[in-house]
């Protein structure tokens, strides 16, 4: 009988032990240890984030990080990779959690968390005025003929593959490098993120850039964190706090309406 009790305080007290490890090491109490959050951002998505005159990222995405780490009482670390390499740094602990224009899919789902949508956006396409006439024909992009170019890894890319699977997909590593192909006429079109096409379109207006008008897919962006319920928890109640004290709303005022900031890029 001893022999019995003394084996179930030891598993207790390994239990025990074991959870106190575990919580020493979740993201969120490193996080508050170490004084910094890691967060992963592209840096080439406008409106959502985009790298200034000083080489300074700004945009939607930054001011939500920033906003996140202020009310967290601890310093900010923007760690800048390509899309396709967000991931594969939050499942590997090199960033604390990922605010890059990413779409909350069930699918990305199953390997991290997410919090949000902070916004709410859709597919859009971008291209030369001269195309359009062809996409408004019968199959509009689905024809091999069509070279369009997508952010390598994206919903953008799966809606190519899926809505249009005949059409010549060129998987980028950055929009930046879309637009070059799109402007140098290696590609046709850009199917990405509805507000960087309405952006773009703008921008380089002169040169012959359009957008379509409508949103081809719902697109809940989110911010993608480890499985850590106290940092999901956090984040929920951050967001709550944000979206009812209307600075969620002066954010989105500020980078998807007012356009002073274009100003400050290079």
């Amino acid at each position: 009988m001893k022999k019995v009790l003394l084996v179930a305080i030891l598993g207790i007290v390994m239990i025990s032990w074991l959870t106190g490890i575990a919580s020493a090491g979740s993201t969120f109490n490193n996080i508050l240890k170490k004084g910094e959050l890691v967060v992963g951002i592209t840096g080439t998505q406008p409106p959502l984030n985009v790298i200034d005159k000083d080489g300074k990222i700004i945009g939607f995405d930054a001011d939500l990080a920033r906003a996140i780490s202020a009310s967290m009482d601890v310093r900010l670390k923007i760690s800048k990779m390509s899309f396709a390499e967000l991931m594969p740094a939050l499942v590997g602990g090199k960033v604390d959690m990922i605010i890059s224009g990413m779409t909350m899919t069930l699918e990305r789902n199953k390997k991290v968390a997410f919090v949000g949508p902070y916004y709410i956006s859709g597919k859009g396409i971008l291209t030369k005025t001269e195309n359009i006439a062809a996409l408004q024909n019968p199959g509009g992009l689905n024809r091999p003929e069509f070279r369009v170019a997508t952010l390598k890894d994206s919903t953008s890319q799966i809606f190519v593959q899926k809505d249009s699977p005949k059409a010549t997909l060129v998987a980028t590593q950055s929009y930046d490098e879309a637009i070059d192909m799109l402007l140098g006429g290696k590609i046709d079109a850009v199917i990405a993120d509805y507000p960087f096409c309405a952006f773009t379109a703008f921008r380089f207006s002169e040169k012959g850039l359009v957008a379509g008008q409508d949103k081809l897919t719902y697109e809940p962006l989110g911010v993608a964190v480890p499985e850590d319920a106290l940092l999901i928890n956090w984040l929920q109640n951050f967001m709550m706090m944000l979206e009812g004290s209307g600075q969620l709303k002066s954010l989105n005022t500020r980078w998807f309406q007012d356009g002073a900031w274009i100003k400050t890029l290079p």
